[in-house]
């Protein structure tokens, strides 16, 4: 391998590193903005950056979907802004 080809790998390997999430801070984050939430975190890929979220809140009540996902999105605003969360497959529901 030329050094060009090193020093390019060696920029993605740390641009992933560096922008993975765990799930567990994922379900902190969420906690922490919706405390009665029940979340459930999968990640799809193995890379930490593509996740599928299911959230159950109380929070929900009188909300439309798009209310809820809100709610959800602004509780992990710095994880989607860093691009630490790439992708994000999301359900909201509320409590039976």
């Amino acid at each position: 391998m030329n050094t060009a080809m090193a020093a390019s790998l060696s920029r993605i390997q740390s641009h992933c590193t560096t922008r993975m999430v765990s799930t567990a801070k994922v379900e902190n984050a969420i906690r922490s903005a919706l405390p009665d939430a029940q979340v459930t975190v999968e990640d799809m890929t193995g890379g930490g950056d593509h996740l599928q979220v299911s959230v159950t809140s109380v929070a929900f009540a009188g909300l439309d979907r798009v209310r809820q996902h809100q709610l959800v999105y602004r509780a992990l605003k710095a994880e989607l802004d860093s691009e630490a969360i790439h992708a994000l497959a999301l359900n909201t529901d509320l409590p039976s």
